[in-house]
C-alpha cells in the first residue's frame, strides 16, 4: 500500500472569496500530492502567481509558487491509502499531463457548470477538483457516484474514505517546516 494526499486550500484571493461566497465552503481549491511534504503536488490553477487569468495544469510549489504570495493560506490535508497498482496508474496519467502541460487549460466553464448542476467538459480543460477527481477515477478509485466534472473541493471534505491529517495554516504544516528548516525532503 501507498498513500496520496489531497490538499484543499483557501488563499483568500478575490477569486476564491467570490467562489466561497457562493459555495459557503471553507476551502475552494483542490490539489493532489504524492508525498506528505507536498513537494510533488499538482492541480489546475494559476500558471503565474501574479496573474489569476492565466490558468492551467500546474505543479504547485508551497514555498515559491502561488501559495508563497499568500502566507495566510489555510488548508486541510487528507491522506488516502491506495494500492501500488492504483498509484502506478495515477503516475502514468500524471506523466501525460506533465508532458503535454501546454495543451491544458483551466475549465472556467466547468466551474459554472457545477453551479448549474450540468457538467461542462472539454478534453483538455479541467478545474482543480475535477482534475483531482479525474486522477482518482482513472486509477479506478471511486469515491462518489458523480462525474469528475461535478466534484467540488467540498466533496473531498465530506468523503469518509479520506483520513484527515492536518488542518490549519499551510505555513504551519509540519513536513513543510522540516523541509524549510533542514533543507531536506521526506
Amino acid at each position: 500500500m501507498s498513500s496520496i494526499y489531497i490538499m484543499l486550500s483557501d488563499t483568500g484571493t478575490l477569486f476564491t472569496t467570490v467562489i466561497k461566497t457562493y459555495t459557503k465552503a471553507p476551502y475552494n481549491h483542490a490539489s493532489i500530492a504524492f508525498d506528505a511534504s507536498l513537494t510533488e503536488m499538482y492541480s489546475f490553477g494559476r500558471k503565474k502567481p501574479n496573474n489569476p487569468l492565466y490558468g492551467g495544469f500546474v505543479k504547485e510549489d508551497v514555498r515559491n509558487g502561488t501559495f508563497s504570495k499568500y502566507p495566510n493560506t489555510t488548508c486541510v490535508i487528507y491522506q488516502l491509502d491506495v494500492t501500488d497498482r492504483e498509484l502506478k496508474k495515477m503516475k502514468r496519467v500524471l506523466d501525460i499531463f506533465i508532458k503535454n502541460n501546454h495543451r491544458f487549460l483551466y475549465n472556467i466553464l466547468g466551474v459554472i457548470g457545477v453551479s448549474l448542476k450540468e457538467p461542462i467538459e472539454f478534453s483538455n480543460s479541467y478545474f482543480c477538483s475535477q482534475f483531482v477527481a479525474e486522477m482518482l477515477h482513472r486509477a479506478g478509485i471511486k469515491l462518489w457516484d458523480k462525474l469528475p466534472a461535478m466534484v467540488t473541493p467540498n466533496d473531498f471534505r465530506q468523503c469518509t474514505q479520506l483520513q484527515l491529517i492536518y488542518e490549519g495554516k499551510l505555513t504551519d504544516y509540519e513536513p513543510i517546516l522540516k523541509i524549510n528548516e533542514n533543507n531536506i525532503s521526506y
